[in-house]
């Protein structure tokens, strides 16, 4: 019979839980246990370390072909606000980065109807131009998997070319959540879950590595949650590729779905949901409490439920705050660290592959 008694048991000794064990731990209220258990699985593996970068987010356009139901941020050609960057713009804000002390640059975007997969490489190799040190981390799966429709080319071969181009690692997004039932109703247009589980395993073993997400609190139900971090474990077990994992909480703020009752799932939510990625992810080394979306104090907090990374400064993050994230737009190393120490942990700067920049 599942307890908490005998998932901490499971975990002390080091046992892989089970999916229904999984499922517990979201049906128990007692969030002091399951997160007692989440920091101790943490401190196994990194100590009382957290981790942050100096990155920046770039948002090369918000055109989209898809129209999924939580997202603020897509724009049609000729809409209001509708925008695409050019070089020089693309150019000029990695190097606004550069003199920031940014090691790392975060490039995505809408699904353009019209970019030929040429332009993608040139989005690259013109960061790169500003400085071959900046780790270009770009393109979700899904901007991959549009890539290899627009230019008929086989996955493999996008992806080693984006890789001559500059790409060093791939972000986590577009995963979502994998249940097609729940996926269908909210971004029916988006490839399917196993779709993007194939590309990020064929971006592994094509050397890239990446994060991994999945998008929460709307309409999923807690199997459907375990279900998707199973199908994330399993990849993990196979590739060894994702660095890390970032749990997404919905921000219904200007989206459809807040017409249809959906809200804010809360902080409660927010800390179980890392506590059990912690202890369901064996096989991940980090868990990211992003500060964009969980807000700085719950992120704050997170890292005493399992997280051990807060991302990074991010400068000017358009995608969560379109939709009604209310943190920041971006965040100061200083103030980083500031958290990170309140929180009694020791911050870490790391670049993009979790190197260590700086001491404690």
């Amino acid at each position: 019979m599942i307890s908490l008694a005998s998932i901490r048991e499971k975990v002390r000794g080091g046992e892989r839980l089970s999916d229904d064990d999984a499922l517990f731990l979201f049906a128990s209220n007692d969030l002091a246990e399951i997160g007692e258990m989440a920091a101790w699985a943490n401190e196994r593996t990194n100590g009382r370390r957290v981790f942050y970068n100096v990155n920046r987010h770039l948002n090369y356009t918000n055109i989209c072909v898809n129209r999924c139901r939580f997202c603020a941020f897509r724009r049609d050609p000729d809409e209001k606000g509708a925008y695409l960057l050019r070089a020089g713009e693309i150019r000029s804000l990695a190097h606004d980065a550069l003199l920031r002390g940014a090691t790392e640059i975060h490039m995505v975007g809408g699904l353009h109807p019209s970019l030929p997969f040429e332009a993608y490489r040139e989005m690259l190799r013109t960061v790169k131009s500003v400085s071959p040190r900046l780790h270009l981390k770009a393109f979700t799966a899904v901007e991959v998997d549009h890539m290899a429709r627009v230019s008929g080319l086989p996955l493999n071969e996008v992806l080693h070319r984006l890789r001559e181009s500059g790409l060093d690692s791939m972000p986590g997004g577009g995963a979502e959540i994998f249940a097609p039932s729940v996926r269908t109703h909210l971004c029916g247009d988006k490839i399917s879950g196993e779709r993007w589980l194939e590309i990020m395993e064929c971006a592994h073993r094509c050397g890239l590595r990446s994060n991994a997400t999945m998008l929460y609190g709307h309409r999923e139900s807690h199997a459907d949650r375990v279900d998707h971090l199973s199908r994330l474990r399993d990849l993990q077990d196979r590739t060894g590729g994702f660095l890390a994992f970032v749990a997404l909480p919905f921000q219904p703020g200007n989206t459809p779905l807040k017409e249809q009752g959906v809200r804010p799932c809360g902080g409660v939510d927010d800390l179980k949901t890392i506590a059990v990625a912690r202890l369901f992810l064996d096989n991940f080394a980090h868990i990211k409490a992003y500060w964009v979306m969980l807000g700085e104090r719950i992120a704050q907090v997170a890292l005493a439920f399992g997280a051990d990374d807060l991302d990074g400064t991010v400068v000017e993050e358009k995608i969560g705050h379109e939709a009604g994230a209310d943190s920041p737009p971006g965040m100061g190393r200083d103030h980083l660290a500031r958290l990170i120490r309140a929180a009694g942990r020791e911050p870490v700067e790391r670049d993009s592959l979790y190197n260590e920049l700086r001491d404690r």
